[in-house]
């Protein structure tokens, strides 16, 4: 059975995603696909772009039951759910429960296996773009998290960790203040179609 898959690829620097219609109908046909083997990792740029747009999502993830907290990060763990897991952010009903740009950088980029874009010739100025977000994101992430540890901040320790996001805005307002050149090389949006045979639960590949 062939179906017609829509990916709209959003640039929007470091907050850039790729929507997928068929995670509305996902193959996978378990209320969860994807959802269920990963845990969602924040780190010091998903920090400070919730700072500067949902606050209160910064205390959502720390409320979690069981989350994994280090020096310049936070894991939202996952909680068994039968055979599997089920993310802590995820409904049945609707997916996700975050919009896109607030979700870390996995998630607003990973499209499952099945789809395969990146092998199409005529996209590969996104997979291009995909990657090098992605190596420029890590090396961000990385710059931060030194600069504030000289500081001598971590979000292991509740009783600072205000002081914490205080010092990582304006440290991650100065690291983007200049644009590497790869994010002109795709433009803000576009929409393309694909078909690709569907195969059905654990056949599909994630």
């Amino acid at each position: 059975m062939d179906q017609v898959v829509n990916l709209i690829f959003h640039n929007q620097c470091l907050r850039s995603y790729i929507e997928v219609d068929l995670c509305a109908i996902c193959p996978r046909q378990d209320e969860k696909g994807c959802c269920a083997l990963y845990s969602p990792v924040f780190y010091p740029t998903d920090f400070a772009y919730l700072l500067l747009h949902r606050r209160s999502l910064i205390d959502k993830i720390f409320q979690l039951d069981h989350p994994t907290v280090l020096d310049a990060s936070v894991t939202a763990n996952h909680d068994i759910d039968g055979e599997s897991f089920l993310c802590a952010f995820h409904s049945r009903e609707s997916g996700c429960l975050l919009p896109q740009e607030f979700r870390e950088s996995i998630c607003r980029h990973f499209v499952c296996s099945g789809i395969g874009w990146w092998q199409e010739e005529s996209l590969q100025h996104w997979h291009h773009f995909f990657e090098s977000l992605t190596d420029y994101e890590i090396e961000l992430n990385n710059r931060i998290s030194a600069e504030l540890a000289e500081l001598g901040l971590s979000l292991r320790n509740p009783g600072s960790r205000q002081d914490f996001f205080s010092a990582l805005l304006p440290i991650y307002q100065r690291e983007i203040a200049s644009k590497p050149a790869f994010f002109h090389d795709v433009p803000e949006i576009e929409s393309v179609k694909l078909v690709r045979p569907l195969r059905f639960g654990k056949d599909w590949e994630l």
